[in-house]
């Protein structure tokens, strides 16, 4: 559609608008992200609301202080309600996605003539579930009962004083309207074992037979999704909305134009998303549950009822389960070449281009089928429970019953359809090419595939072997190396549109990192936006001499010799290791000398840490933050709270990730060099946002120090250097 003149008129008001109102100067990189999103999307063709132009997405790289949420938010609103399609903003962070919600969009709407209406859309695990938090609450005053099953499977309780008012607390606070149920609005944070009593899934909610139904927050937050114009999701709903077949969460691909802000997850997510894994001595464990909860939901089952002969085929075939999980375990225990690390008692084997030896593919095989089996079964009986809640039709099962154990066997069927992913995944040959998915997708499209067709590397599988005081267990995973195909199969091939932004989206400079493991289409279009930094006169970048490289044994040494100069006479710093180990030791040699000084990030929850650490700075004082991976990413301290980056060296990947190193399998198979196309852009990426904690408005001023000489001396150093935002570089030689 091209652009009317209204929509453009639209668009540069609201601009116009937003800048009075907010009383702030327009910003070139912003005015260029306007442009180019508003003329990618101007530039799909449609007939009858489809779309008909080449799949293809827009990719805009906009560093910090562009104002990149403003910009996307006022170049694609008008255009979607011009096409009547839905918005979806996506974010990798539930901080973002409360920003969008609570702030950007109120403000724009505040100061803009536009209207539009938008609600914030999560998976139904964010929030709380009442009956579940009044069995939980059932449970803790009445524990011989079994008329409440809920709690079967969520072993022993917890000895800890103050559960039962935690969730008293809970509950108050719900029915007050204090809170609204969803996890990241409660006030602290809760720890995963605690909120996994009181939410539920899919397979264990009843739905519009709960009788909670009318006041449930899942649901609540639900209601205004059909009629929404923006709908503020996060990559991992979308991609679990995509595995459902896209629109059974959110609005169908085909009726969507989606914004992917922090889109450099996206990939990574995908991966995560569609891995599979199954620990076998757990799982064994886990049908031995499944075995008493059959035994204890029998007396509830009219005899000779079809859900009463559910139980014993369920029975039969979790024997079938435990029977060749007994054996996979055998094999894999006795004929893998298992190395412990001694410190860890764990060990990892990956299989070599994803291929399996024979044994271990025909038990893959057996026990795929037994599982599916076990699935099938599961669903029936779940089947059988949920008819009971048709009040119109006579049921052999009383609505009491199925409503106590719905949602037990709801949770068996789910984890046993997590057990069938793994196996499927293992049973399957080596790796589809992109143009077979391209051609699957598009399917009676004239326009035919969009994307070149090229071998996928083999899934990666691999085994993990651990071992505790009293038990062991060995774990089996599967995941896609890259997530190209399955993006562009699921979404760029369906999506009206595709708006990916990030600050960090190239790797040296190019965006082919992204395009490759992104899978996006080829008639996709790219945008650098240039910052509005100043960044020669904001900061320098300072390579200091070094006794001892990262190689080393003597660099940790080093570095406890070196931080305290580094840290002198500055207020506010943040040393960045690769390694938790190395934080420790470092942070333990010199806590003693330096009390009250040094925080690290796993001292407290993630806010408190940074909060302490403002504490300090606000009276005055020095404070010095220690962080790994999250802290070189997901923190935000612009001004006085942060003065100086110390980067104790170069952000390489662990090399024993049996993704990374199946990917470099196949690089190396295809004959190119995995530490120049993998390694090192990967590395780009990391040290490029550990530097941007820097830099968080046009006013603040710093340095970055980086104590990894190999910036310097290895061939690969200038490519990470240049890299880098242009910051005045003082190199010692």
């Amino acid at each position: 559609m091209a652009l009317t003149d209204d929509t453009k008129q639209e668009i540069q008001q609201g601009y116009r608008d937003v800048l009075a109102g907010k009383q702030i100067r327009a910003r070139y990189g912003q005015r260029l992200m306007i442009a180019e999103i508003a003329r990618y999307m101007g530039e799909i063709t449609e007939n009858d609301g489809q779309r008909t132009s080449p799949a293809s997405a827009c990719v805009v790289e906009a560093g910090t202080g562009t104002g990149k949420t403003l910009a996307y938010l006022i170049a694609a609103i008008p255009v979607a309600k011009a096409l009547g399609k839905t918005l979806v903003i996506s974010t990798a962070t539930v901080a973002l996605q409360d920003q969008i919600v609570l702030k950007d969009l109120p403000d724009l709407k505040k100061h803009s003539t536009m209207d539009f209406n938008w609600t914030l859309a999560k998976g139904r695990g964010r929030y709380l579930c009442m009956s579940r938090l009044e069995a939980r609450l059932h449970d803790e005053g009445n524990g011989d009962s079994d008329t409440m099953p809920l709690f079967l499977l969520d072993g022993p309780k917890s000895e800890e004083p103050g559960t039962r008012a935690f969730f008293e607390e809970m509950l108050a606070s719900y029915g007050s309207r204090n809170w609204d149920g969803d996890r990241d609005h409660w006030p602290e944070q809760i720890p995963d074992d605690v909120w996994r009593q009181v939410t539920t899934d899919h397979r264990q909610c009843t739905n519009r037979h709960c009788s909670y139904f009318d006041s449930c927050a899942f649901f609540d937050a639900r209601k205004d999704l059909d009629d929404a114009d923006i709908v503020v999701a996060n990559h991992d709903l979308v991609l679990a909305d995509l595995a459902l077949g896209g629109g059974a969460i959110l609005p169908e691909p085909e009726n969507a134009l989606y914004i992917f802000d922090e889109a450099h997850h996206l990939p990574d997510k995908a991966l995560n998303h569609f891995a599979a894994s199954v620990p076998l001595n757990s799982t064994r464990q886990w049908l031995k549950q499944l075995s008493q909860a059959l035994v204890k939901m029998q007396p509830y089952l009219p005899g000779g009822s079809q859900a009463a002969k559910s139980l014993d085929r369920i029975g039969s075939a979790s024997r079938d389960v435990d029977l060749v999980l007994a054996r996979v375990y055998e094999e894999a225990e006795q004929n893998t070449g298992w190395e412990f690390n001694e410190e860890r008692r764990t060990a990892q084997w990956r299989y070599p281009e994803g291929a399996l030896p024979e044994a271990m593919a025909e038990l893959s095989a057996e026990a795929r089928i037994a599982t599916a089996n076990l699935v099938r079964q599961l669903g029936v009986l779940a089947d059988e429970l949920q008819g009971a809640f048709d009040e119109r039709k006579e049921h052999e099962i009383d609505r009491e019953t199925a409503e106590a154990w719905y949602p037990v066997i709801g949770s068996f069927h789910s984890r046993a359809e997590d057990q069938l992913r793994l196996w499927t995944a293992w049973c399957e040959q080596g790796g589809a090419t992109q143009g077979d998915a391209a051609e699957d997708s598009d399917a009676g499209n004239e326009q035919g595939p969009k994307t070149p067709s090229f071998k996928s590397p083999p899934p990666a599988r691999w085994a993990v072997r651990q071992r505790w005081d009293h038990a062991e267990d060995i774990t089996l995973y599967s995941s896609p190396v890259l997530a190209d195909n399955l993006l562009y199969s699921r979404l760029w091939s369906r999506a009206y549109g595709a708006v990916l932004t990030s600050a960090t989206l190239t790797a040296l400079g190019r965006f082919d990192r992204l395009n490759s493991r992104a899978g996006l289409p080829q008639g996709s279009r790219f945008l650098v936006v240039p910052s509005s930094f100043r960044y020669a006169e904001m900061a320098t970048v300072e390579v200091p001499a070094m006794s001892a490289m990262p190689t080393d044994d003597g660099f940790a040494d080093e570095l406890i010799r070196r931080l305290p100069d580094l840290w002198a006479g500055e207020k506010a710093t943040l040393v960045l290791f690769t390694s938790r180990r190395q934080m420790i030791q470092v942070r333990d040699a010199l806590a003693p000398e330096y009390p009250d000084l040094i925080i690290t990030q796993d001292d407290m929850a993630k806010g408190e840490v940074l909060r302490q650490h403002c504490s300090r700075v606000d009276e005055g004082r020095p404070s010095v933050l220690f962080g790994v991976a999250s802290f070189a990413e997901g923190i935000d301290l612009p001004g006085k709270y942060l003065h100086h980056v110390v980067i104790t060296r170069l952000p390489f990947s662990v090399p024993d990730d049996p993704i990374e190193s199946s990917l470099a399998e196949w690089v190396t198979q295809r004959g190119g060099n995995p530490f120049m196309e993998i390694t090192v852009p990967d590395a780009s990426i990391k040290l490029v946002q550990a530097v941007g904690r820097l830099l968080r408005t046009e006013q603040d001023t710093g340095r970055v120090t980086i104590l990894d000489r190999r910036i310097i001396a290895r061939r690969y150093g200038q490519l990470l250097l240049d890299a880098l935002p242009p910051f005045r570089r003082i190199i010692e030689r």
